[in-house]
Parts: C-alpha cells; structure tokens; sequence
C-alpha cells in the first residue's frame, strides 16, 4: 500500500510533518479540523511538500526522520535548495570537527 509523507504549513508560520496512506483525504480532515491537535489549533494549513513511497512503513520511517531535524533543515527542504539542505546535514559536533581537520 501507499504511502506519503508531508509537510504542511500552518497559519502562524509553523511546520507540521505527517504521513498518510491517502494524502487528499488527510489534507481535507487536516483543513477540517479532524487532524492532529497541533494543526486543529493553527487553521487554515497548506501543503507545502509531500514524498511518495510505495509502501506507508516507508513514509512513516521519513516522517520521523523530517520531524528530528531543525525548522531551517525543513525549510530548505520546502524550498528545494539542496545547497543549503547540504550544509544544514552537515555534523556540526565537536568530535567530527576535529577528526575532519586532523585533531
């Protein structure tokens, strides 16, 4: 069975990721009011990106990707801009500094 996975935008700026097997259908109970309570308190929501798979346990696994990274990550995601979506995944932590520069 399919699957997606999406990112709508709510009212106030903010990002929601979700997945579903029928993406119209969660779109509509999203815009409805019948979605999840982050959205159902940020109406109106617009799609803004969605991936599909073909099977749900696929986009269920990318959602919970997309929902650890950052907004800015998310965004350049959105946006298409694969320079900055690069440098965002780029490991920024102490001990991968270090051994990239010869520490």
């Amino acid at each position: 069975m399919k699957g997606y996975v999406y990112i709508l935008r709510c009212f106030d700026d903010r990002l929601y990721v979700g997945s579903t097997i029928d993406l119209n259908k969660r779109l509509s109970e999203h815009q409805q009011g019948k979605g999840a309570n982050f959205t159902k308190k940020r109406l109106p929501v617009q799609l803004v990106y969605f991936e599909e798979f073909d099977r749900i346990d696929k986009a269920f696994y990318r959602e919970k990707q997309l929902q650890k990274w950052s907004r800015a990550k998310k965004e350049a995601l959105v946006e298409g801009n694969k320079e900055a979506l690069h440098s965002l995944a780029a490991c920024m932590n102490f001990s991968h500094y270090m051994s990239k520069n010869g520490q």
